[in-house]
């Protein structure tokens, strides 16, 4: 679930709340009890990784194609009847 950063537009008062997407917008400050909170827009934190995302774009140097290099490592698979798994 996301957390989502409310201002309340009366007292100033900030928090963070754990939330639902689907849940609604918190209105009730719990500093004053002031129906007066506003949802502010901030940067979200997550990273799309894996193959077919531009990772190229967030890593510098030795650490450039993780996914390449992850895939290759997890080749060595222990499979002793053909066909088994998807490495086959």
């Amino acid at each position: 679930m996301p957390f989502y950063e409310y201002r309340c537009d009366s007292c100033g008062h900030e928090l963070e709340a754990m939330q639902k997407i689907s849940d609604a917008p918190l209105s009730d400050c719990p500093a004053c009890a002031a129906p007066a909170l506003v949802k502010l827009i901030s940067a979200a934190g997550f990273r799309l990784k894996g193959g077919g995302w531009y990772e190229t774009d967030f890593k510098g140097g030795a650490k450039k194609n993780v996914a390449e290099k992850a895939s290759s490592e997890s080749s060595g698979h222990s499979c002793s009847s053909g066909g088994c798994c998807a490495c086959s």
